[in-house]
């Protein structure tokens, strides 16, 4: 193999010669073999980065500060790595020490040896252009890292809102298909009342919505960004107009509205955002596990279970009993869901352990934050995909358990009371007869008062006054 000869303050390293990176990162590669899984494996923060870099390079060229010739290089290098080229370049693990510094210091080098290439020099010939002194003027990775990974978050939550949206509407589909099904509410997991298994979907439905909501609230947070802050939050070494200018063409090139925090400072330091974003993630990971438990719930048996809908065969279920059929798929989202609190609880550590003017643990915190948003993202199309739209009910098996179901005593309660309601309800326990049968039989009501008050408007829904 051909290296190149590169330095940099440990000494002289040799670099593979068609290698996009450079000493920088080739120490990142020795001292961080830790998860196998590369930045570039990442390709919104790839893309993030880049865009960052590019802004900056613009921001710089408008004041002056960067000759137009190594901008418009530097410019056409990130337009390149952003459209997708590249990323396997971008080869340093997801969590390293330094607080990002590997992660800026790579794409620093890739972008400059593609310029550098641009331009019509080697890779390497860093008189021409510098990984440092170009494209990473008036930055710091204290800002740029940061940065990076909350636009890249809002890349990345913005697929996990459209996975959301599509298992959404599969579920209001199923809750439109069902909402003539009547069957027996479960509350402790002992027989309630009457519902409709389309009320019982649309939950579900509605549960996602909420959710959706709640992202979006927490990517307004998202959005607010230290890029200008240098190393502490102090913007040193950069021009005064630089963090607006910079700012304002990232705003441009990724199509999100950010804006400057408030104090650059406690922006620098301060990854409270994560958590909070993270901790929605954990609010969308939990109730879709807790809908996931339900679904396998309902599908329980075929024989010895509740039964109640069919979900789509996956797989055979077991090695050793013909016939089993078990529910992959929310068992597969269950354990997604699993993770993602588990990472959770990883960002509110790596969020506390920071240390005054900045967080060294955000490479955790990314690693930790884009494995729930990508797991969540597949987990939700999968569960359209392979579950949700092909469940169907077993509609003659819940229509006979809630005729022969004591649930319904409650909704004769206000016509022949409760103490009437009880002996009825007890009777059908111990006869396993039906509840109207035996009201009729004991002469509390006749069948069209029964058929009134057990109408399945009537028993899914409050009383009409009067």
């Amino acid at each position: 193999m051909t290296t190149r000869l590169e330095h940099d303050l440990l000494g002289d390293a040799e670099v593979p010669a068609g290698a996009y990176w450079g000493v920088h990162t080739l120490r990142a590669i020795e001292n961080y073999p830790i998860t196998g899984k590369t930045i570039g494996s990442y390709s919104e923060l790839v893309r993030a980065l880049a865009l960052t870099k590019q802004a900056a390079a613009l921001a710089n060229a408008e004041l002056g500060q960067l000759d137009r010739t190594r901008a418009d290089a530097i410019v056409a290098a990130c337009q390149e790595i952003a459209g997708g080229k590249l990323h396997e370049q971008f080869v340093v693990d997801v969590i390293q020490g330094g607080a990002g510094t590997s992660t800026n210091m790579n794409a620093n080098e890739v972008i400059a040896n593609r310029a550098l290439e641009i331009l019509g020099h080697k890779k390497g010939d860093y008189a021409h252009l510098h990984p440092l002194n170009h494209v990473n003027m008036s930055q710091s990775t204290n800002d740029v890292y940061p940065t990076a990974l909350r636009v890249a978050a809002c890349f990345a939550i913005r697929g996990l809102l459209s996975a959301m949206a599509g298992l959404r509407e599969a579920f209001a589909a199923k809750a439109e298909e069902f909402k003539d099904v009547l069957k027996i509410g479960r509350t402790q997991l002992q027989d309630a009342v009457p519902m409709t298994l389309g009320q019982e979907f649309s939950t579900y439905a509605v549960m996602l919505q909420e959710d959706e909501l709640r992202l979006g609230e927490a990517i307004a947070l998202i959005r607010e960004i230290n890029l200008g802050a240098t190393a502490i939050g102090t913007g040193i070494n950069t021009d005064m107009r630089y963090s607006k200018l910079a700012i304002d063409h990232l705003s441009r090139l990724s199509g999100f509205s950010l804006e400057a925090a408030p104090n650059l400072i406690e922006a620098t330091q301060d990854c409270g955002a994560f958590v909070q974003l993270s901790g929605v993630l954990k609010r969308v990971a939990t109730k879709l596990s807790k809908t996931c438990n339900d679904l396998r719930l309902l599908s329980s048996g075929p024989q010895a279970g509740l039964n109640e809908i069919n979900l789509p065969p996956r797989a055979a279920g077991s090695s050793i009993m013909p016939g089993k059929v078990n529910p992959v798929i929310p068992e597969v989202v269950n354990q997604i869901a699993f993770e993602v609190i588990g990472n959770d609880v990883t960002i509110t550590m790596a969020a506390e352990g920071g240390q005054l003017q900045l967080n060294a643990f955000e490479p955790i915190i990314a690693h930790s934050l884009f494995k729930s948003i990508e797991h969540l993202t597949a987990g939700c199309r999968t569960l359209t995909a392979h579950c949700v739209r092909g469940i169907t009910a077993n509609r003659e098996l819940l229509a006979e358990r809630v005729r022969t179901s004591a649930g319904l005593a409650t909704a004769l309660n206000p016509h022949i009371g409760y103490e009437n309601a009880t002996r009825v309800a007890q009777e059908a326990l111990r006869s396993g007869r039906g509840v109207a049968e035996l009201v009729e039989e004991m002469g509390l009501m006749d069948k069209a008062q029964l058929a009134a008050v057990l109408a399945p408007e009537v028993l899914t829904a409050p009383r009409r006054p009067g």
